[in-house]
Order: C-alpha cells, then sequence, then structure tokens
C-alpha cells in the first residue's frame, strides 16, 4: 500500500522548511508535490524528495479544495 497520496498532511523533515507543515497534492516517483496555501499555493508547489517528509497518519479529500481550504487543514497541526 503506497503511503504518500494525494490529501495527506506531512512535516518537513529536511532544508530551509523543517518543521513546516504541508498538505500532498500530487505524487511523481520519489518526489510529492506540497502546498501550504499560503506561499506554497496550488499555483507554486513545493518538489520535496518523499525522504524528506514526515506522514502524519490521516488522510483530507482535497477534490475541489482551494488554498483557503488547504490553509485551514493545516491550521489543526499548527495549533498543538
Amino acid at each position: 500500500m503506497e503511503k504518500f497520496k494525494p490529501g495527506v498532511p506531512v512535516i518537513s523533515k529536511a532544508g530551509h522548511d523543517a518543521g513546516k507543515f504541508y498538505i500532498i497534492i500530487e505524487v511523481k516517483d520519489a518526489y510529492v508535490y506540497l502546498a501550504d496555501g499560503r506561499i506554497r499555493t496550488l499555483e507554486h508547489l513545493k518538489k520535496k524528495k518523499k525522504k524528506h517528509v514526515q506522514i502524519i497518519n490521516r488522510e483530507h479529500d482535497i477534490t475541489g479544495l482551494d488554498d483557503v481550504g488547504i490553509k485551514r487543514i493545516l491550521k489543526e497541526y499548527e495549533k498543538v
């Protein structure tokens, strides 16, 4: 079973954005494309290797979701 799926929230483990929350929008080979709704919008996705992100065991439906919806989902995780 593939654990990297669109709609799964992740935390960046490496790079200048370490510790930042994202939502997986797309998966291709060894890379995931991430959005946070603020800087990394749906038009400007962040490309990151799978080994540099940690999955949060929860899945969200992202069909029809816009940048504001992504921000609302990630707000839950940033409070903790």
